[in-house]
């Protein structure tokens, strides 16, 4: 969770949901800001799928052609997916839905990823840009993605709680 104000506006107010942090660095998507935008064309079987918000989302700043898809699946195919945790995984969009698994239960598409090189994530959670909280389920594949930051600050409960009623200037405190 990015802590107010982030400087960087790529990260201000964001939910960043980590695929990976290593020694190397740390790759991740951001999961409160959907795109308003509907699939590329070749990824059309795939859209029925889409958890609501049924749009793209922005994962990160970083390589914005790529595509991650991650998903809820039931009876997953091996080599179909990836699994990243606790029953979600990242999943082949280049395959048919029909041969990635029995059946999925929710699908968020996300343009772009958030990166960090060795030791650079490391630095921002030692300088306070980040909170490190644990990820539900339901915050994935929220159906109000643009509130996920403000709901996750509440449910912490708490001084983490107030920070959800920062105002966006703080200086207007």
């Amino acid at each position: 969770m990015a802590t107010p104000p982030l400087a960087d506006p790529n990260f201000d107010r964001t939910v960043v949901y980590m695929l990976e942090h290593t020694e190397d660095g740390a790759v991740g998507v951001v999961l409160n800001r959907p795109l308003r935008e509907p699939l590329p064309d070749q990824l059309h079987p795939w859209e029925r799928l889409l958890s609501e918000p049924a749009t793209l989302h922005h994962g990160g700043p970083v390589d914005e052609s790529a595509l991650i898809a991650l998903a809820q699946l039931i009876g997953p195919i091996d080599g179909a997916w990836s699994l990243v945790a606790d029953g979600l995984g990242s999943i082949d969009l280049m395959l048919d839905p029909d041969d990635v698994a029995a059946s999925v239960t929710a699908l968020r598409v996300f343009q772009g990823y958030s990166g960090w090189g060795p030791q650079q994530l490391d630095e921002e959670l030692a300088a306070g840009a980040w909170m490190v909280l644990s990820a539900e389920a339901s915050d994935l594949f929220s159906p109000h993605p643009e509130m996920l930051w403000r709901y996750v600050l509440r449910r912490q409960g708490g001084r983490v709680a107030w920070l959800a009623n920062a105002p966006d200037d703080l200086s207007a405190n």
